[in-house]
Parts: C-alpha cells; sequence; structure tokens
C-alpha cells in the first residue's frame, strides 16, 4: 500500500509516516518511481507505535521496543521492554514528584497573594477611616 493508503488506514499522516521511517520504527520498499509501498503489516505497527507514544515512550525507546511488539496489544515479556518500561514509570513518578512541588509552589505563591490582597484591604479600610 502506499503512503497515502497507510495513512488513511491509521489516522496518522503522511508527514508523520515519514518521520516514523526516517526515525527507524517503520520500514517501506521503493516502486520503480520512487514511491514508497508499505506492507499490509505495517498498519499494525504504526497503531502500535501510537500505542506506545501515546504511553509517553520516546522514538528512540520505541525502536527497542518494537522487537517485543509482535502479535496482540502489549509487549512480549523480553529483556528490551523489561528494563524500558521500568525506566519509563521511574521517569513518570519522578515527573508526578515535580508536578506535585510546583503545583505546592504555586499554592505557596497564591496563599501569599491573598494574605497580601487582605493586608492591603485592610490598609485602605484604615485609610478610609482616618480621612
Amino acid at each position: 500500500m502506499r503512503i497515502g493508503e497507510l495513512s488513511q488506514h491509521t489516522g496518522v499522516s503522511a508527514r508523520l509516516l515519514r518521520y516514523y521511517e526516517q526515525q527507524g520504527l517503520l520500514g517501506s520498499e521503493r516502486d520503480s518511481n520512487g514511491y514508497r509501498r508499505y506492507h499490509p503489516a505495517a498498519v499494525q505497527r504504526v497503531r502500535r507505535i501510537r500505542e506506545l507514544l501515546d504511553a509517553g515512550m520516546t522514538t528512540e525507546v520505541i525502536r527497542t521496543l518494537l522487537p517485543c511488539a509482535q502479535g496482540g496489544p502489549g509487549l512480549l515479556t523480553c529483556s528490551r521492554s523489561v528494563q524500558a518500561l521500568d525506566d519509563q514509570l521511574a521517569r513518570v513518578e519522578e515527573q508526578m514528584a515535580e508536578l506535585e512541588r510546583k503545583k505546592e509552589a504555586l499554592r505557596g505563591v497564591t496563599r501569599a497573594m491573598e494574605v497580601r490582597r487582605h493586608e492591603d484591604e485592610m490598609l485602605a479600610r484604615a485609610a478610609l477611616r482616618s480621612a
């Protein structure tokens, strides 16, 4: 199938399909006219790539995992898949901890802003009473 057909079957733009190919995630052959020709199994491969991207994996990690992504959903248990998933989970947990720190910092700024607003209101009231 040509790139436009693969795009229609997967909902992924032709530009992204070329990017996946450039990143070593997807392969194609070339017709005599230079057009890309994809194997029918490319549809499932692109869906798997999207699944892994949606899980937050980089194209570099996905490239190492694709040999473990044969058959149905999920990954086959292989040394690459276990380590990559453990690394990805650790990275997500670090990001969540960082977001929690940022959330607390924002709450601190909000509390300080409310205190200052309250103090400013009190000063304004006092100024009105003395005027």
